[in-house]
């Protein structure tokens, strides 16, 4: 790291310390705590940072903004002024404790100029995790109604080889020689940033007809679990 990239490092953690400083006395001024939350996303200048013995990065790749994860992290600074259900409701369900309404049109304007980046998360992560998960559900009852029996790591290569034409070992050797990363495993904080990379991966690779249909098919599979997660939290009793 060179001076000046140290010097730049400082003044972002030092802005968000200011950041956060304005958050807890916004809401301790009367603000509801969701607005003052956004008001700080929006402001926010660090793309991860290491809290305790948690790592957070918020910003994958450079381009994909994962902003519940910051509200997670911001959560904790005004924990008291938060009713625990709706701070789960929105972590867990991304429900916004605003008017349904409005919900579906409000996250643009929060969100300001980190909108295209969410959306970068959105399609680039959460949802190819859900085209993944789509697809290993087709490999599977397949398998199961042919009677064929095989091991997971052969149903990853299906998956993978059925998405993006190549099997798992060979995107991951190509991935790390990208990144620039060792070792047989990803580590959790690399899962995102790996997913992101199948994205743009399929995207660059793959006949924009098949794109298409991938990316419907995960859109689908997506808000299924969103509404099976949100039924299962209205069928929990208080």
């Amino acid at each position: 790291m060179t001076q000046t990239e140290a010097g730049t490092d400082r003044d972002a953690a030092t802005e968000a310390g200011a950041v956060i400083s304005r958050l807890r006395d916004s809401v301790a001024a009367g603000e509801h705590w969701f607005a003052a939350m956004m008001t700080a996303i929006r402001s926010w200048p660090l793309p991860e940072e290491q809290v305790g013995d948690r790592s957070f990065r918020y910003l994958v790749a450079g381009q994909a903004f994962d902003w519940l994860l910051l509200a997670e992290r911001l959560a904790t600074e005004i924990a008291d002024f938060i009713p625990e259900v709706e701070l789960d409701a929105l972590l867990f369900n991304g429900e916004l404790p605003i008017e349904p309404e409005t919900a579906d049109d409000a996250l643009q304007e929060l969100l300001g100029a980190k909108y295209k980046a969410h959306l970068n998360f959105t399609y680039g992560i959460r949802v190819e995790a859900a085209l993944q998960l789509a697809v290993a559900e087709e490999v599977q009852k397949e398998r199961h109604s042919t009677l064929v029996w095989d091991s997971n790591g052969r149903t990853d290569d299906e998956v993978h080889e059925r998405i993006y034409g190549k099997p798992l070992a060979d995107l991951l050797a190509a991935f790390r020689a990208e990144s620039a990363r060792s070792g047989e495993w990803l580590s959790l904080g690399d899962l995102s940033e790996w997913r992101y990379w199948l994205f743009q991966y399929r995207i660059k690779n793959c006949d924009p007809e098949k794109v298409a249909s991938d990316t419907r098919k995960g859109l689908a599979a997506l808000h299924r679990l969103e509404q099976a997660a949100r039924t299962g939290r209205e069928a929990t009793p208080d």
